[in-house]
């Protein structure tokens, strides 16, 4: 036996609940990198292609539970967590339950103070990988929050699945993150099929239209970068774009999607709070200003 081989740590064991393609994803992984494998699903059939990669199909949730101290929750939100948890919350006791499940902060800290109620602890986790993505720990990260000693126990197991960043002891910071994230994505991508539908509606396919749509997503980083800096230090001076040349510019866009005929939904919306920010009297400010619209209102009761 090598000296690196005597000295490296026990993979240690793992309960994998919810075998959508996530969690078959997520256990493969495991499996590979020589972790021991117990899996639960509503559907038993799910897990036959795993039980043959050697998983262990446990006949009960209180027996997925008692498996392992490290349980990972692939489910579909909060709710499904407590619908499956709740009839075997007595053998909760002692675990280390990390919900990887997608849901809002406000459930993952009342999740955090169920789980602990129960006498178990819970990790809050945002997974920023697609399935396929799983395993590659250098281009996808999970974020993670909760207690740090049960983050820390389990750290070198949950990094072999991606690359681990721990935000802290609060419940809901991974799941703020995540969801911060996922605000950006699905906007974006929804901003993509509008203009393809377009480009349909002007005879193109998605094909003729990739590279520039490439290029403008690819630009986006160093507007961001750009207005970051000058929003966190409360500049919104116009002295490199004014809110009332975006508007027009985005009435523009609006037009063009009216007159091809293609649903002007999202672009109206994009209209319409450029419009709110002109209201409140910004027409001379860049167009950052439009984040004092879209804040919280803080004096509502």
């Amino acid at each position: 036996m090598s000296a690196n081989a005597a000295t490296a740590s026990p993979r240690r064991p793992v309960t994998v609940i919810g075998l959508g393609p996530m969690g078959q994803a997520m256990v493969r992984v495991f499996l590979a990198q020589g972790h021991e494998v117990t899996v639960w699903n509503r559907t038993p059939s799910r897990a036959e292609p795993l039980v043959e990669q050697g998983a262990v199909l446990a006949t009960s949730v209180t027996d997925a539970l008692r498996a392992n101290e490290l349980v990972v929750l692939s489910l579909t939100d909060y709710d499904a967590m407590y619908a499956i948890l709740e009839p075997a919350a007595d053998a909760l006791a002692g675990r280390v339950v990390v919900n990887l499940s997608s849901d809002t902060p406000e459930k993952a800290r009342a999740g955090a103070r169920w789980i602990a109620g129960h006498g178990a602890t819970m990790l809050t986790g945002g997974i920023a990988s697609p399935p396929y993505g799983i395993g590659d720990t250098e281009n996808m990260n999970t974020f993670y929050s909760g207690p740090s000693a049960a983050f820390d126990r389990h750290r070198d197991t949950l990094g072999v699945l991606t690359r681990t960043d721990y935000l802290g002891e609060e419940p809901g910071l991974a799941a703020l993150m995540y969801q911060l994230g996922m605000g950006i994505f699905w906007t974006s991508m929804l901003s993509m099929l509008q203009s393809v539908a377009l480009a349909n509606a002007s005879g193109l396919k998605a094909a003729d239209v990739l590279d520039h749509a490439t290029s403008t997503f690819g630009s986006l980083g160093t507007f961001t970068s750009f207005y970051a800096e000058r929003i966190d230090a409360g500049n919104h001076e116009g002295d490199v774009d004014r809110l009332a040349m975006g508007v027009a510019s985005a009435e523009h866009v609006l037009h063009t999607m009216a007159d091809a005929g293609v649903d002007t939904t999202l672009p109206a919306t994009v209209v319409e709070v450029f419009r709110r920010g002109m209201d409140a009297g910004h027409a001379a400010d860049s167009f950052s200003s439009l984040l004092e619209v879209l804040k919280a209102d803080r004096t509502a009761a």
